[in-house]
């Protein structure tokens, strides 16, 4: 394992992400397993919320998905988010994220697409739309 990645895992630790992540996990009864770079995967996630394939809490990235969903791209981006649980001390994290949804969602009615986490994260690593700003888009003429 990296070094960088060895001290997200210590920091998320310490700052509680990953022990509220693995909480999680086992109310949501998803499987626990040791994941690529420093991360914890939780496959079998059974709470219908967040509507997501996979979410990250600290180092711990649940979907509902079974074995071998949490590849590439979209684990790329999963680490991303781990990495800003350690930025943004830990369960603050959460409170900004929904603030960041909220945010998104008044600029262009998605909760992703100008969420600052997600855009950080890589939006299209994720599978989400870049949705225009709603001020951007034309008028639809009320003649045709």
């Amino acid at each position: 394992m990296r070094r960088s990645h060895r001290f997200r895992q210590v920091i998320n630790y310490v700052n509680l992400s990953t022990p509220l992540g693995l909480l999680i996990a086992r109310i949501g009864g998803a499987r626990t397993r040791r994941g690529q770079r420093g991360l914890v995967y939780a496959h079998g996630y059974r709470i219908p919320f967040p509507v997501a394939g996979a979410f990250t809490v600290g180092n711990v990235v649940l979907t509902k998905h079974g074995e071998g969903y949490l590849t590439g791209c979209l684990l790329d981006h999963e680490s991303r988010h781990a990495t800003q649980y350690a930025f943004c001390v830990g369960l603050p994290m959460l409170v900004l994220y929904v603030l960041a949804s909220a945010v998104s969602y008044a600029v262009c009615g998605h909760p992703a697409s100008w969420n600052l986490f997600e855009r950080m994260a890589g939006l299209d690593d994720g599978g989400y739309p870049r949705v225009r700003p709603w001020w951007t888009r034309r008028r639809r003429s009320r003649s045709s």
